[in-house]
Formats: structure tokens, C-alpha cells, sequence
């Protein structure tokens, strides 16, 4: 019996074969060639992105530069609002983001310094320094007591004086006038740091440990500045070594958790975040809106070396992403709406809207590469270190 040729798709074609193979055939043609442009269009989609990704050359709006500042990378260079300070042993000097000297403020040798945006304590022994961000010296005094340390805020500073497990905590104004203290609060307790938040710095949290009970306990509290104590929260053996205000919230870092209170310490159970294997970074704050903050592996940190290579994004309640760095980073930060990570000879930065990444050549001179990060100015710009030198970096965006 003669087969119908119609019920083979595969059919022979060509002499011999019906138009309606011939029709089969074509069509089958039409589908393999279909099908491999429509493959080899996906492919080259996937592999663009993946270049993209990693090599991706940067294009900026602005010029990136790069300025050496008259300051070696040991001299405490530290960020202060749009400039930066350092101390050169003897005495304390700030720059602008273009490298110029604005002002110098002479304290002499073993001093030691914080700053907020708006100003610097200085304390040298019992001996007590208020300076505002023109350089001008609001308080000058020497205490009766050996200072610990002191922290500046938007409006006032804190000092601790006393030993070390029986310490006093004065708060002052910027003018030096005294406008709290407490003097019994932390008897027993190694104070361990102090803070300032609110919309104008009036509230206050504190982190003490006490050293005396069967099991080492971290103990938090706030209270506002010259009214009452707000609230306490007992953290146990965990380490904190990072507090946040945003939001009207205090984040609160630890080594395994990243917890969330109010302003009286009512803690938001629902807002804890596991980031064991993962240290903060940086954080960029805007004026309105959820805060971003950036996390970075632990796992290849050696000593006081930072070698980054994995990173981790969080903001708000439903953000968490990962980003995995071409390379070994020395450091990374966040701005704005960009992550930016600096390797020896290259800079890269991370699109957050877009989850685009792009790779800069790195901005320092001939002969020079990025070995160190040491922050970031209100303005965004980074302070890279190379060697003993240091440079003011204006980033891509």
C-alpha cells in the first residue's frame, strides 16, 4: 500500500516530492531559522549585560579629578562636613574639598578629637576645647578631672571624665555652658560611647557595659538633654559598635543582629535584620525619605586590612540586595543614588535605580594607586589614601 505523504512532516522535497512537502519543508526551515536568530539574539542580550556589569566604561557628567592635600594618611584625616581635619601632632588643621588650608587651630601634642558637621570637641588631658567650623574657640577650660573622651553633636557636646568603671558624663552647649550631668548613672559601668540625635540633636543615647555581673551585658539608654531619661534597653553580650538616627529611629549594629527602637526604646521586633558575616560600611541619609545603608563581608578582613569584595545594600523594610565586585576593593561608600567601590586602579560605581554598573579608571596621578578609603565629605566627595598620601576625589555620577 502507498504511504500518504501527507501524514510525514519529514517527508522527502524537492523532484519527486508534492508541493505540500515542498510547503512542510519550508515552513520547518523557517522555524530552525527563527528559532537560532531568536537564540543567538538572547545570548548576545545575556553576554552584554554581563559585560555591561563588570566593564562597563563609565561616562560622567562631571569631572572626576583627583587633589593631593598637604596631610599624610596617619594624621587622623577626618571628614567634617563639605572639608576635612587632621592633626599634625600639634595642631589641628582644616581643609577645603579643593586642598586649601581654611584654618588651624594649635592644641600641641597627645590630643585627641571628634566632630559633628558643625563643630569639634578637642580634649588634651583635663584640658577642654569647644571650636566652631570657622575655627573660632567657643570654650577653653581645664577640668578638675582627666578626660576619657568627649563626642560632639548639632548642639551640644558630652565628656566623660572619672575611671574607667565609675565615669561622669557632663553635657555642655556649644558655648560650654553646662546643661546636664551624670555623675552616679554609670557607677559600676565601662561607658562605652556616647551620642546625639533628633532634628536638633536634643536627645542623647549612651552605651555602658557592665563588666561586674556573671555574664557581660551591654546596656543602652537615651534621655533628653537636661529633662529625663527617655528609656533603657539591655543588649546582653553583643557587640555594638554602630549607631544610626533615621527616620525618628535608632538602628542599632550589632556583630549578629541590626535592631530598630523609638526614641524611648521600645524596640521594633518586626524591623530586626540578621547581619552576622556582614559589617556596616556607610550609610547615605537623606532629608526625607528611608536611609541607605551599606554592608560589606567580613570574611575577608584580616586585622586592621579591608578587602572588599562582596556588598550588601539595605533601605527600608523591603530592600536587601547583594552585589559581588569585579575585584578587591580597599573600601566602598554610598551617595546619593550610587554605590561606589575603589580597587588599586580602578573605581566602580553601581546605579542603585538601574542596577547598571560602571568602571572609571582611577584618578590618581601616574604611578600612584588607591591602597586606603577614609570617608566621604557631605558634598560626596571620597578621601582615597596612596601610600602616605592623600587625595580628595570628585566621583562620577
Amino acid at each position: 500500500m502507498q504511504q500518504n505523504r501527507a501524514s510525514r512532516p519529514g517527508g522527502r522535497t524537492g523532484r519527486g516530492a508534492s508541493p505540500y512537502d515542498n510547503r512542510i519543508a519550508a515552513a520547518q526551515r523557517r522555524r530552525r531559522l527563527i528559532r537560532n536568530v531568536i537564540l543567538l539574539v538572547t545570548l548576545a542580550a545575556i553576554a552584554a549585560a554581563v559585560v555591561l556589569l563588570l566593564v562597563n566604561p563609565g561616562k560622567s557628567s562631571n569631572e572626576v579629578g583627583a587633589t593631593r592635600l598637604t596631610c599624610y594618611a596617619d594624621q587622623d584625616v577626618t571628614p567634617f562636613g563639605d572639608n576635612l581635619l587632621y592633626y599634625d601632632g600639634a595642631s589641628i588643621h582644616c581643609l577645603a574639598d579643593s586642598g586649601a588650608i581654611r584654618w588651624s587651630f594649635s592644641v600641641g601634642s597627645n590630643a585627641s578629637f571628634h566632630c559633628s558637621d558643625n563643630c569639634l570637641v578637642i580634649w588634651q588631658g583635663n584640658q577642654l576645647y569647644i571650636v566652631d567650623s570657622s575655627g573660632r574657640s567657643t570654650y577653653n577650660e581645664a577640668l578638675s578631672e582627666e578626660i576619657q573622651f568627649a563626642r560632639a553633636g548639632t548642639s551640644y557636646v558630652a565628656i566623660v571624665t572619672g575611671s574607667d568603671t565609675n565615669p561622669d558624663l557632663v553635657i555642655r552647649d556649644l558655648q560650654g555652658t553646662q546643661v546636664d550631668e551624670e555623675a552616679e548613672a554609670y557607677d559600676g559601668l565601662l561607658l562605652l560611647d556616647v551620642g546625639f540625635y533628633g532634628d536638633s540633636g536634643e536627645y542623647m543615647w549612651t552605651m555602658a557595659m557592665d563588666v561586674y555581673s556573671t555574664a557581660l551585658n551591654t546596656v543602652m539608654n537615651t534621655f533628653q538633654v537636661g529633662k529625663m531619661n527617655t528609656g533603657e534597653a539591655s543588649l546582653g553580650e553583643k557587640l555594638v559598635y554602630k549607631v544610626l538616627y533615621e527616620n525618628s529611629k535608632l538602628r542599632v549594629f550589632t556583630t549578629q543582629q541590626l535592631y530598630t527602637y523609638d526614641y524611648k526604646l521600645v524596640q521594633d521586633t518586626n524591623s530586626t535584620i540578621l547581619v552576622y558575616g556582614w559589617e556596616y560600611l556607610d550609610s547615605y541619609l537623606p532629608s526625607h525619605g528611608d536611609a541607605t545603608l551599606l554592608l560589606s563581608s567580613t570574611t575577608n578582613q584580616t586585622g586592621s586590612s579591608r578587602s572588599v569584595s562582596e556588598l550588601r545594600l539595605l533601605s527600608g523594610t523591603n530592600t536587601d540586595r547583594r552585589y559581588t565586585l569585579p575585584k578587591e576593593c580597599v573600601g566602598a561608600m554610598v551617595n546619593n543614588r550610587s554605590i561606589y567601590a575603589f580597587a588599586s586602579d580602578t573605581m566602580y560605581r553601581v546605579d542603585i535605580s538601574s542596577q547598571v554598573s560602571y568602571a572609571y579608571a582611577s584618578p590618581l596621578p601616574e604611578g600612584e594607586s588607591i591602597d586606603g578609603f577614609l570617608g566621604k565629605t557631605n558634598s560626596g566627595k571620597a578621601i582615597l589614601t596612596s601610600g602616605d598620601s592623600v587625595f580628595i576625589v570628585t566621583l562620577p555620577d
